[in-house]
């Protein structure tokens, strides 16, 4: 049987939060999408730079996440900067509640991601990041990658 869905595919990814912020703990949520929201999204038209995820009233929300409005949509076309509904069980919200209690750590998307047939998003508890310890990933990253090609 041929398979009709992509396995794990990719859609949108906040490549800035893994250099910004020191990711401490990384979680799976699905989202609560409009039809033509998973539409532009399958087209690869979506933004996490300047989002982040709060909880408010006992839910998760997904805050900032800009999705581009579907081309063949109508009427039915969505705000693209709509807050949107994380779904998470509420042992992981009140989890995520005490967490982000602690002074300077936040809630960020990583990436908006297939799974089966379904729209997922992989948060992460964060703290932010000074400017010398951006300096000293890179010259991390730097180093690893010399040893790599074998230079010294």
């Amino acid at each position: 049987m041929e398979k009709k869905y992509d396995e794990g595919k990719v859609l949108v990814s906040n490549r800035r939060a893994r250099h910004d912020y020191f990711i401490l703990e990384a979680f799976e949520a699905g989202i609560a999408l409009q039809g033509t929201e998973v539409k532009s999204l399958r087209q690869g038209k979506g933004n996490l730079q300047d989002c982040y995820a709060l909880i408010r009233n006992g839910e998760a929300w997904l805050i900032g996440a800009h999705i581009s409005p579907y081309e063949q949509g109508s009427y039915a076309n969505h705000n693209p900067t709509r807050d949107r509904r994380l779904l998470l069980h509420a042992k992981e919200i009140r989890k995520l509640i005490g967490k982000t209690k602690d002074k300077g750590v936040t809630l960020v998307p990583l990436k908006l991601y297939l799974k089966g047939r379904h729209i997922k998003v992989e948060l992460a508890l964060v703290k932010g990041k000074q400017e010398h310890d951006k300096r000293e990933t890179i010259k991390e990253r730097d180093v690893n990658r010399s040893i790599q090609r074998g230079e010294e």
